[in-house]
């Protein structure tokens, strides 16, 4: 109950940054001395991912701007609190897709990162709230995939668009040439894509300043 008691103080904090809000850099830094307390009174999963989510929401919020030294503090506390929170409850798609998140924040594309991004995928394949945020990570990790694991993500990304109402988030997601490049290479086979594809970036492109 006092671990309970003590994570319910930093709940304000988290869903802040969640949303995007501005918070205080104090604010950030009593929420996690609170959780630090909660985690040292209840070692539980749900309270390593709970503060994994705050010190990410916190290395990486626009509202202030950490020392790059706090930040890899930080995001390495993040890394730390996941690996412990997946070793006791591994079915956990959302938390592998932050721990790939949080590799990728630290050392960019590499296969540590991509082995948290396919354990996502493995433990939460069709979750299409979820596909938004793998797309990007695919994309920034390209150069560290495998030929393997390139041929397995591109099936997903196919089937996605398949079961997608909408496909905004793939144009979304499109930040280079080559990200265009592969997104068209996924869904090369899915009909209508390209024309799709074209539409949704020449309507973005127009409301371009």
């Amino acid at each position: 109950m006092k671990g309970a008691w003590q994570a319910q103080q930093a709940d304000a904090a988290t869903t802040a940054l969640r949303l995007n809000y501005k918070i205080s850099l104090d604010a950030v830094l009593s929420a996690i001395d609170k959780l630090d307390r909660a985690v040292e009174t209840d070692p539980i999963a749900a309270r390593h991912f709970q503060r994994s989510e705050l010190l990410v929401g916190a290395a990486l919020s626009p509202y202030f701007a950490p020392t790059a030294q706090q930040r890899t503090e930080w995001l390495k506390r993040a890394e730390d609190d996941l690996r412990a929170g997946l070793g006791d409850d591994p079915a956990r798609g959302i938390q592998w897709l932050r721990l790939s998140s949080v590799r990728l924040a630290l050392e960019g594309p590499s296969q540590r990162s991509v082995e948290a991004l396919l354990m996502s995928i493995d433990t939460a394949p069709m979750l299409l709230p979820l596909w938004p945020a793998r797309l990007r990570l695919i994309l920034d990790n390209w150069p560290a995939l495998t030929r393997e694991q390139r041929e397995k993500v591109a099936l997903y990304v196919a089937r996605t668009w398949q079961l997608s109402s909408g496909h905004d988030w793939f144009a979304d997601a499109i930040r280079m040439p080559l990200d265009e490049l592969l997104i068209r290479y996924f869904v090369r086979n899915e009909a209508g894509a390209q024309d799709e594809l074209t539409r949704l970036l020449t309507e973005r492109r127009k409301r371009k300043p």
